[in-house]
């Protein structure tokens, strides 16, 4: 019984929160195992672009799976994952409700744009660079909602990002990571939501068509009239005008 709960709750969690948390925790689990090490993770555009004989899948997971780990199990995994899981969650059941091919696209955009400024910053793992990007595009869209940081501070979503950079540097970690989520956050959030509606400005970012066709669920025609066999019951037997009479 507690098991089918489990699953229940698993399974009502959005398709990509899903599958993005759990294959941050797997991946951590493994290596927690030892069945993989963080060097087969890590982010090494000299490899990748050096050895240009190595199969292409490869290296396509060599530019994926450095944003699956977020360190060995501790505190700091468990922070990330707790504002990972949660504010990943409130994008795609809030802003990007029915909208999971864009909510695709942008983690592309977002992990492609990250991947070309993490070569000029030296980071291997940008996982925590991802999440504080999601972060920062919630907090965008929702400027009105009051935040309480374990209970020190009170302040306004828009702020968020940046308390959290303040408490990495209390806990002494370097705030380029945070920077950058920042940065691409800010970048994405300008092109899809500021430039459009400026004067002159337009969307310059849309989502593939493929992807779309993918993830979305196209939409009920409102006007459209089923056949009799497609309406439930099928068709109306024994119904109509009588013979004769």
């Amino acid at each position: 019984m507690a098991y089918q709960t489990v699953q229940q709750e698993y399974l009502q969690i959005p398709f990509v929160t899903r599958a993005y948390t759990t294959a941050c925790v797997l991946t951590t689990a493994a290596v927690q195992l030892e069945l993989i090490t963080p060097f087969q993770l890590y982010f090494n555009p000299d490899l990748i672009l050096r050895n240009y004989q190595v199969i292409f899948l490869i290296l396509g997971l060599l530019l994926i799976t450095n944003f699956l780990f977020f360190g060995p199990v501790g505190f700091n995994f468990l922070f990330n994952m707790i504002f990972l899981y949660r504010y990943c969650r409130m994008l795609e059941e809030g802003s990007f409700r029915g909208r999971t091919a864009d909510f695709v696209f942008m983690f592309l955009f977002g992990g492609l744009l990250m991947t070309i400024f993490g070569t000029f910053v030296s980071l291997v793992f940008l996982g925590q660079a991802f999440t504080i990007m999601l972060v920062y595009v919630w907090s965008r869209r929702n400027p009105n909602v009051r935040m309480n940081f374990f209970g020190l501070l009170n302040f306004q979503a828009p702020f968020l990002p940046w308390v959290l950079m303040g408490f990495s540097l209390l806990l002494g970690n370097s705030i380029i990571v945070d920077l950058l989520g920042i940065a691409v956050g800010h970048v994405y959030f300008f092109l899809e939501d500021v430039f459009p509606n400026q004067p002159g400005g337009g969307r310059w970012l849309k989502t593939p068509f493929f992807l779309k066709m993918l993830f979305d669920t196209p939409e009920e025609d409102a006007n459209y009239n089923p056949l009799p066999e497609e309406r439930p019951g099928g068709f109306a037997w024994g119904e109509g005008q009588r013979l004769g009479g």
